[in-house]
């Protein structure tokens, strides 16, 4: 049976207002949080080291390639050959209450001001998944990537079960990209709100295993 390939919901919202949105919202963050992003510098050195922020490539609109900053959740200690140690042995006490909390992804903020991301969208993934898409799964890549994942379909309880699955997460991405409205996105900061509110256990204990195109569902 042959895939039924995903369309983007276009509307002068999703065109037009969604971006200027993005625009308004971020800007202001990033300027009521700059006292606060000072605050975490100071921190990123003292147990951390330079450099404060994490860049990494990501895949976003349209498949083109461009930078994702983070706070450091992770030290730089390397072992007697000077390679750099597991990333269990790495990540900080700090570290893990950053990413309970979701701080360490609010430099994504520079990200969405400068138009690279959305603060709503599918989560952006690392370039060499791009190829592994099926024809289907590559929509998610008609959008821009989101500072969080729109998981609007599913209950607590689905949530709590299949959180780290590949195949739920690009289908609630698909799910998006064709039904991007105001009253989602809004539904999805309120979300966003709250994951910063509650801490989530599950970002510093995640298990999934690296997306290799045959792994969806498992």
């Amino acid at each position: 049976m042959e895939e039924r390939l995903p369309k983007l919901k276009k509307t002068f919202y999703s065109v037009i207002v969604k971006r200027c949105l993005d625009v308004i919202l971020s800007g202001f963050a990033l300027v009521l949080l700059s006292p606060f992003f000072l605050i975490i510098a100071i921190l990123e050195i003292i147990f951390h080291g330079k450099p404060v922020l994490y860049c990494q490539k990501r895949t976003g609109q349209n498949g083109i390639i461009f930078n994702i900053y983070k706070f450091r959740s992770m030290t730089n200690e390397v072992d007697e050959n000077g390679e750099l140690l597991a990333g269990n042995l790495r990540l900080t006490k700090f570290g893990k209450l950053l990413r309970k909390t979701s701080i360490d992804e609010l430099p994504e903020l520079f990200c969405i001001f400068k138009g690279d991301m959305s603060i709503i969208g599918p989560r952006p993934l690392l370039p060499h998944y791009t190829e592994l898409y099926s024809k289907r799964h590559r929509g998610r890549l008609l959008i821009r990537p989101g500072l969080t994942c729109p998981w609007i379909k599913k209950t607590k309880n689905e949530r709590k079960y299949s959180k780290y699955t590949w195949g739920t997460q690009f289908e609630n991405d698909i799910w998006y990209v064709e039904n991007v409205s105001f009253f989602v996105d809004i539904k999805m900061i309120f979300a966003i709100i709250k994951e910063v509110l509650v801490p989530r256990s599950d970002r510093v204990d995640d298990t999934r295993e690296e997306f290799n195109g045959r792994n969806l569902w498992e």
